[in-house]
């Protein structure tokens, strides 16, 4: 992430990562509102692009090359990424309810979260078919069905319930995929039975009558049998059945039909159609809230009734992008006017397609060559980022502001005072931390919101401190999430002492900006970093917070220890013979470094902030069960840097099989590119204490013995008689990474202390 040019007066918020909101994040970072901050918050990073997906599903692309990277295309745009699930609106307070983060505030709200199945509506269907909608999780959906199909002996019967373009595509997408499939595992594929239901007296009922008669032709040639004026009623295990009494005997059952809007809307007071979507006028605005707009599957566009297709969603980007820039600048909306006529190009599994628009049809080969050549283009606009610069943000664009906000923002960018002028306001802070409720401890006699000036705690009889502090800037912009790694972070130094976390007192530096603005950074930041807290039952109990040009945190935290354990667990304590234990695996260094150059997929990103929030607190007292020697917390100074650390003061050498080492998914990758963290040469100067590293220079995990770790893993060396017992109990622990990486040797003459094994 980089820090803001200019501070933060305006929130825009989306919500989803549909069509029509991957063209707005292009658009703002194409043409920059300065001010404004967009927010993205969806559950998935990767999301399907809806007219090559049948082309993945029929084996023609590959899963990267019908996704857009959210996460990525929101860096590209400066915009934060949030993923996490929505759950409501609170119109009143201005905020996004979410599953697990505190609220998000905004000043404009745009919803693009395409439709759900409406399975309820006939019975059994929730339970025994494999709905399409949403379309972001349907991959999962399809490749769970993908094997159980290759995997069933003797005939398959598949039934796609819907008949529009969609239902059709996807049934011979589906049918020209699993056929070849066993082809190629050689089974007949004639075992495989497909049927389409309509429940209209024909299919693609939208569609001109030559391109209706088109594929009812490949249908019947490809064996597909067609059920029209079949309404699905009920469904039951491996079988369903029609209003007209007609039962089908089906092994899958996949729904392309009867969608409707998210359950969560109707609690928002927004004004919906039937079918459960938002009603928006011309502008894309909610006839009920002028600050929420909705675009794509999920509007209902008052005076037109538009099919739900991704075409609609792309055109809606403009005007939709044009709108929410005007309304936090105060200037009047355009209007969205949807094309009456519009363009179908329509496979037909193999690389063939057929166009239809309005009356016109054509299809063939050149069809398909057309179809994949506009696909693709589309895609290189959201993928393709290093030869695009954004310009200079457009002048004259300016954000209205009350009086106390323009005095807000005068200062904001006015030369900032040092010292103690540089603090967070007393009055934002208070509000800030008025909701943050840290856990309650006895040995805490005075805490964070007491207004003494420090903290005071009991050392409980036969204890000692352990203390320990760390310090630094952000690497994402999600300060909720950010939060929660640094606290995490913090915490990792006393797991590695063998003592439990008593007291914290944090440290942030926040950038200057508009009161609110500041206020909620400082709450998402501190709200993230006190549930970490708790859950390890550390109390917050005070600190400091100023401002910065970069957002900032660390902690100083204290432990407890029994007096009797003190150089129990210490770095010094190896012995040789032990075996070396990781538990978490490595590769942030690299992998950010990558985020920030746009060249990391954003699935490695999400992978890593998992990894990065998984707590050390259980880890250790299983090493210890399983007689540990000594023990350190993988940060900054990489792999080498802290084995180094333990075999020093315990006087051995050790051994690194650089196959065994755990690595987060794309930091081989990333590493293979050269892209390093700015930490990496300073790390690789210990590369003197590596023996036979000649013929290690090319294994894909060298680089990763050099490279820093935020909330790494703990680094143990446990007895080989038990060290196979210890990685299983880690495992089941929820650390499924921790491998044995090595083994400790008894200290040799070699000035080199550790060697590589390749």
């Amino acid at each position: 992430m980089q820090a803001a040019q200019s501070p933060v007066l305006r929130d825009i918020v989306l919500i989803g990562g549909g069509h029509s909101h991957v063209g707005v994040l292009y658009m703002f970072a194409m043409r920059p509102l300065p001010g404004v901050r967009l927010t993205v918050i969806c559950t998935d990073t990767d999301t399907p692009y809806s007219g090559m997906l049948p082309g993945y599903i029929a084996g023609h692309y590959r899963f990267d090359q019908v996704h857009i990277d959210l996460r990525r295309l929101a860096e590209f745009a400066g915009a934060r990424y949030y993923r996490d699930e929505v759950t409501g609106i609170d119109r009143a307070a201005r905020k996004v309810i979410c599953g697990q983060r505190p609220p998000v505030a905004y000043d404009a709200l745009s919803i693009n979260i395409g439709s759900t199945p409406q399975l309820e509506n006939v019975a059994g269907a929730s339970e025994h078919a494999v709905p399409v909608k949403p379309i972001r999780r349907f991959n999962e959906r399809w490749l769970a069905l993908f094997e159980r199909v290759c995997n069933h002996g003797g005939t398959t019967t598949i039934a796609v319930v819907g008949a529009g373009a969609g239902g059709v595509e996807l049934t011979l997408a589906m049918q020209y995929r699993l056929r070849n499939e066993l082809l190629a595992r050689g089974r007949n594929p004639d075992d495989l039975r497909f049927h389409l239901f309509s429940a209209d007296a024909q299919i693609l009922p939208t569609h001109n009558l030559r391109v209706r008669r088109a594929f009812e032709r490949v249908l019947v040639e490809r064996g597909v049998t067609i059920h029209r004026g079949a309404e699905v009623s009920r469904v039951e295990a491996g079988r369903l059945h029609t209003r007209t009494g007609q039962v089908l005997r089906a092994d899958e059952i996949v729904w392309v039909t009867q969608a409707g809007g998210a359950a969560w809307l109707a609690g928002t007071g927004l004004a919906l159609d039937g079918r459960g979507f938002i009603r928006v006028g011309q502008t894309l605005q909610s006839e009920t809230d002028p600050l929420i707009f909705a675009a794509g599957d999920c509007a209902a566009v008052s005076g037109h009734r538009l099919e739900k297709a991704g075409v609609f969603a792309v055109r809606m980007a403009g005007p939709l992008a044009e709108n929410l820039r005007r309304s936090v600048t105060g200037q009047a909306l355009v209007n969205y006017r949807p094309q009456s006529h519009w363009l179908a190009l329509i496979s037909t599994g193999d690389r063939h397609a057929v166009a239809s628009r309005g009356a016109l049809y054509a299809r063939g080969d050149w069809v398909w060559r057309w179809k994949d050549w506009i696909d693709r283009r589309f895609m290189r606009k959201f993928t393709e980022f290093a030869a695009m610069r954004s310009p200079a943000p457009v002048s004259g664009e300016t954000l209205p502001l009350e009086p106390d906000e323009q005095a807000q923002a005068i200062s904001a960018i006015a030369m900032r005072c040092g010292g103690c002028g540089a603090k967070v306001g007393a009055t934002v802070l208070s509000r800030a931390l008025a909701g943050v409720r840290p856990i309650a401890r006895d040995d805490v006699l005075i805490g964070l919101h007491a207004p003494d000036d420090a903290a005071v705690v009991r050392v409980p009889p036969g204890k000692a401190v352990v203390h320990s502090v760390d310090f630094f800037r952000a690497f994402i912009d999600d300060p909720w999430l950010f939060g929660r790694i640094a606290a995490n972070h913090a915490l990792g130094d006393i797991f590695a002492m063998g003592a439990e976390p008593q007291c914290a007192t944090a440290i942030a530096t926040v950038p200057p900006g508009l009161e609110a603005k500041v206020e909620d950074v400082v709450f998402q930041l501190m709200s993230g970093a006190v549930s970490v807290l708790d859950a390890a039952g550390c109390a917050l109990v005070g600190g400091h917070t100023g401002e910065g040009r970069e957002l900032a945190l660390g902690f100083a935290v204290n432990g407890l220890i029994d007096e009797r354990l003190i150089g129990v667990m210490t770095k010094g304590g190896m012995r040789a013979g032990d075996l070396l234990i990781l538990t978490k695996p490595m590769g942030t260094g690299t992998l950010f470094a990558a985020h920030a150059r746009l060249k990391a997929r954003g699935r490695w990103i999400d992978a890593a902030l998992d990894s990065m929030q998984v707590s050390n607190r259980a880890a250790m007292p299983c090493l210890v069960a399983h007689g540990a020697t000594a023990c350190t917390d993988l940060t900054g100074f990489g792999l080498l840097g802290h084995l180094l650390e333990m075999t020093r003061p315990s006087a051995v050498d050790a051994e690194l099989e650089l196959d065994a080492l755990p690595l987060l998914d794309g930091a081989a990758e990333t590493a293979a590119a050269g892209i390093l963290s700015s930490l990496q040469p300073a790390n690789v100067r210990l590369r003197r204490a590596l023996r036979n590293q000649e013929e290690a220079l090319r294994h894909p995990a060298y680089p990763l013995l050099f490279d820093p770790q935020t909330a790494g893993g703990l680094l143990a060396s446990v007895p080989a008689e038990s060290a196979e017992a210890c990685i299983l109990a880690l495992r089941g622990l929820g650390y499924p990474h921790a491998k044995r990486i090595g083994r400790v040797l008894a200290q040799g003459d070699a000035l080199q202390p550790v060697r590589l094994i390749v």
